[in-house]
């Protein structure tokens, strides 16, 4: 089976997309993978680092403030759509899979114009923009939330949950392991600050501002600052012995493990692992994302821990 994979931008997109693309490779014998994502974007360094091929689209967001920008990013889209028709006249798949972000725009589109089997990953429970003109042509829409007939077609959806990284499902870790791997003393509490793959400047100023009272109280902190905030986050901390500061975590599972609470941005993909997790949480919603859906991820779930 040949399977294309389109979407990305953020980890929220990348990482579900590479999850759907092992759990393939796992369970479908002779199985070919081909990546589409937006160029420039964090999923043409991500993918080839998990092993799978990318091709990059000149696809870029519209800018919802400013409508004049935006002559420029539809000359890129229709750049964008053409390319994917080769894309796909080239690879000839038997699936297109989109998983949300730029890319999955164009590429779904071209697929479904012609006739190759379609099916999008939405895994907010409030729908992004590009998967709702998606819905109407595709063939199937898997979801994590209830309610999603506000915005798909009942028929075609399922609800199969958030794909989510083998190594968080499988998770054995301990506490221990976790700590000795971030060089972090036991016997203290440990939070660990987590604002996206992208990073987000509010909690890193949050935890800036409180660094020496949290010193004071011996509360350890494994921070993950995202590249743009890194370089100033790492000046800040230096002198203090119990901060740990990377600009991406890639072990994730160990930081899990070593965290005695997490305070962390409401992307879907987050919310999926941390309920695997079952650690004590904060969200603190992005009020920067498109229809705000992270504080309607966060809502959603404490409605259902609440019933």
């Amino acid at each position: 089976m040949k399977a294309i994979i389109s979407g990305g931008g953020t980890g929220g997109h990348i990482f579900p997309a590479i999850s759907i693309a092992n759990q393939l490779m796992a369970t479908v014998e002779n199985c070919e993978i081909l990546f589409v994502g937006a160029q420039n974007r964090m999923e043409m360094e991500r993918v080839p680092s998990a092993g799978y091929k990318i091709i990059g689209l000149p696809i870029q967001g519209f800018d919802r403030k400013n409508l004049f920008r935006n002559i420029g990013t539809l000359i890129k889209l229709v750049r964008s759509v053409n390319k994917s028709k080769k894309i796909i006249k080239d690879f000839n798949p038997d699936v297109a899979i989109g998983v949300g972000g730029y890319a999955s725009g164009p590429l779904l589109h071209a697929a479904t114009k012609m006739g190759i089997p379609a099916l999008i990953q939405e895994q907010n429970s409030y729908a992004g923009v590009t998967n709702k003109l998606l819905g109407k042509k595709v063939q199937k829409i898997c979801v994590a939330y209830d309610n999603m007939d506000a915005f798909f077609p009942a028929n075609k959806i399922i609800k199969t949950g958030n794909p989510v990284r083998k190594v968080i499902v499988d998770m054995k870790v301990s506490k221990e392991e976790g700590l000795k791997h971030f060089n972090i003393p036991s016997g203290h509490k440990t939070i660990l600050v987590i604002g996206g793959s992208l990073g987000a400047r509010t909690l890193n100023m949050s935890v800036i501002k409180n660094l020496n009272m949290l010193n004071q109280h011996n509360v350890q902190i494994l921070w993950q600052t995202g590249k743009n905030y890194f370089e100033e986050s790492k000046k800040e901390a230096v002198g203090y012995k119990n901060v740990r500061v990377y600009d991406f975590i890639q072990e994730m599972d160990m930081a899990y493990a070593a965290a005695d609470i997490i305070i962390s941005r409401a992307g879907a993909g987050t919310i999926s692992e941390l309920c695997i997790v079952g650690k004590p949480c904060i969200f603190v919603p992005s009020p920067n994302v498109a229809e705000d859906h992270q504080t309607a991820n966060a809502l959603a779930l404490e409605k259902k821990m609440l019933h």
